[in-house]
């Protein structure tokens, strides 16, 4: 569940109650949602049009760039294809007035062997092109979807904590499947089909003027009627697709978040209101969809009325030319054949069209996504850092989530190398944003922060998180076996190392309990593991890291009493001669640090030894311990 969820939930904990009684959400927070729906889409490539199919254009040559001596040679047998298939009627005309003598008997059936020994020929290259056709299209298609499942992904775990912050789960979702699908369909049979029905129509319009140019003049009258009606579905259809994009992605948004935060509905008796709420986003696509096929309702079957027409009037105006003795039958009869192919393609066109709009949308929504630059970013020249002890500090250090709003207004901060700092304060005092700019979730405003002397924007992810390493209260567990999500940050670690990092930590007793000890699978989300035992799991992979920097936030909040007590001991040993920050309420954690930080809205009010604060009379820190030993009791 995204940060904006939970912020709603919380604060309509006092009123969901009776809303939860009620046959329906009250109408003016359905109507509070449906603002948030009319909003601009908030995908990062920004609301402007232009922009976005700027992007999606740049995006999809990149993609096509490795492929153009394929594509060329495809266009090639694409072009032998239609001609192959473009000479059929061709053929049907000359055996049927030359094979086939409308006023004698013949026993010479050599010019109708011939026609249909070459008709076959013609269908035999028609087949084969077809098939390469279909097999290196359907291949170049498929690596282009993976290009682009790879680059989202990719680039969906380097953007910075702050943009997955805002661009709730729900999106990435969407992104990563639902426009991913559309561009699928579009490479798997749109291409195909608009490229045949382009060289099927401008080569049936040739083939038709030299047949016979009155006639084939006559056909053309209704291209006028046709481009009337494709420029109306071309600019109905764009605005119409876009909003089934928009509207597709709601759905997914709300029921990702909605089943990742399902313990947080039932608990506070939301499902009618997110029903309403889900209800209402569906019903918007519905009405979206609906839009699409009264399009086509429109559109597909004009197309096939102004063909009908056509072929009424080129039977009665060819028939009379053909009684006359102006036209043979077979050029009427090739003529028909050729109309039909003519007009056949539009449908195709639309079909084209439907598929063609959906993966416009889809591909500005991923190019967008594609072209957004993290926020923290590696120095074009990182710098290398050797033998690090693990001294940090902050210079000056502000910050801000929202502007004009300071976390953090001015911090001066020195941590020695090897020294265990706790940082305690009310809920919003700085802590974490301390943490997160420590670990560099975050770039600060002004000021910075340094790692042995050295600006931690000059160092390189990759170095920077292999000495400092932080530990979160959400303890994520991936899916696999104990020892697989231990060894996560060091994958090459052996069994052995494994296991001592569990016993560093306190995890091997209840590991090696387990039905297959570090073999046991932790289930979705370590659904097999207790959250003490989540924690332990963290630790043990924290440790196994081996840090220069350890970051503790809120890390031992779901230990129980026993497990918190191994943790203890274990901190001891382990933070031995590496700099540590621990954030945590519960003062039993924060008695093995050297050093104890009382902030108070960005700024440190008091600074000492756990020992030290505890006996300043009247202190924050003494405060704070007094009635920790008043709850103990």
């Amino acid at each position: 569940m995204s940060q904006s969820t939970r912020d709603e939930v919380e604060r309509d904990a006092d009123d969901r109650a009776t809303d939860a009684d009620e046959a329906t959400a009250p109408p003016d927070r359905i109507e509070r949602w449906r603002g948030r729906l009319d909003e601009p889409s908030d995908d990062v490539a920004g609301d402007e049009a232009a922009p976005r199919r700027s992007e999606a254009k740049r995006l999809l040559v990149d993609l096509l760039r490795p492929y153009r001596r394929v594509l060329a040679l495809l266009m090639v047998v694409v072009v032998l294809e239609n001609a192959a298939r473009l000479s059929v009627p061709k053929l049907v005309q000359l055996g049927i007035d030359n094979g086939v003598p409308p006023l004698q008997r013949s026993d010479d059936a050599g010019p109708l062997l011939t026609v249909v020994g070459v008709l076959v020929g013609a269908v035999v290259v028609q087949a084969v092109t077809r098939v390469i056709f279909l097999r290196q299209s359907g291949r170049i298609g498929q690596e282009i979807l993976l290009e682009v499942r790879r680059r989202l992904f990719k680039h969906f775990q380097r953007l910075d904590i702050g943009f997955h912050d805002r661009y709730t789960s729900g999106r990435v979702v969407s992104r990563s499947t639902s426009d991913v699908e559309a561009i699928q369909e579009m490479t798997d049979s749109g291409f195909d089909g608009l490229i045949t029905a382009v060289l099927t129509m401008v080569g049936t319009a040739v083939l038709l003027l030299t047949l016979d140019w009155q006639l084939g003049l006559v056909c053309l009258l209704g291209f006028p009627v046709l481009i009337l009606l494709v420029r109306w579905f071309s600019r109905e259809s764009t605005r119409t697709y876009r909003t089934v994009r928009e509207t597709a992605a709601l759905v997914i948004v709300h029921f990702v978040e909605t089943m990742t935060g399902v313990r947080a509905v039932q608990a506070y008796r939301r499902e009618r209101r997110n029903q309403d709420i889900f209800e209402d986003v569906a019903t918007r696509y519905q009405l979206a969809n609906e839009r699409v096929f009264r399009l086509f309702a429109i559109f597909m079957p004009s197309i096939k009325l102004v063909g009908n027409i056509t072929t009424g009037i080129v039977i009665l105006y060819g028939g009379w030319r053909v009684f006359h003795g102006e036209m043979t039958i077979g050029v009427l009869t090739a003529f028909l054949l050729y109309l039909r192919m003519f007009f056949e393609p539009m449908q195709e066109v639309s079909q084209f069209y439907n598929t063609f709009q959906s993966a416009t949308s889809a591909l500005e929504k991923i190019a967008g996504v594609l072209a957004q630059e993290p926020a923290v970013r590696d120095p074009e020249q990182p710098r290398e850092i050797a033998g690090v002890r693990g001294a940090v500090r902050f210079e000056g250090a502000e910050f801000g989530y929202v502007e004009d709003r300071p976390v953090l207004p001015h911090l001066d901060l020195d941590i020695p190398a090897g020294q265990t700092i706790a940082l305690v304060g009310a809920t919003g005092a700085g802590k974490t944003t301390i943490a997160k700019l420590m670990a560099r979730f975050y770039d600060p405003t002004a000021g910075r922060v340094t790692l042995d002397g050295v600006d931690l924007r000059d160092l390189s992810q990759a170095t920077l998180r292999q000495h400092v390493v932080m530990v979160t209260q959400e303890n994520v567990m991936f899916e696999g076996t104990v020892a697989d999500n231990i060894r996560f940050g060091r994958p090459d670690a052996s069994d052995e190392q494994v296991r001592a990092a569990a016993r560093a930590v306190g995890a091997d007793t209840f590991v090696e309990a387990l039905p297959q000890g570090y073999d046991t699978d932790v289930a979705k989300r370590g659904g097999r593991l207790s959250a003490g035992q989540r924690q332990l799991v963290a630790f043990a992979r924290a440790f196994l890291a081996d840090p220069a920097v350890l970051i503790l936030d809120e890390a031992t909040s779901s230990l129980d009493v026993p497990s918190e007590r191994l943790v203890q001991r274990a901190l001891e040993t382990v933070l031995a001669d590496r700099t540590a920050l621990i954030i945590a309420h519960r003062l039993s954690t924060v008695e093995v640090a050297d050093r104890v930080l009382v902030l108070d809205r960005g700024r440190v009010v008091e600074d000492g030894s756990p020992q030290e604060l505890v006996g300043q009379s009247g202190g924050r820190y003494a405060a704070l311990h007094d009635a920790w030993t008043e709850s103990l009791a």
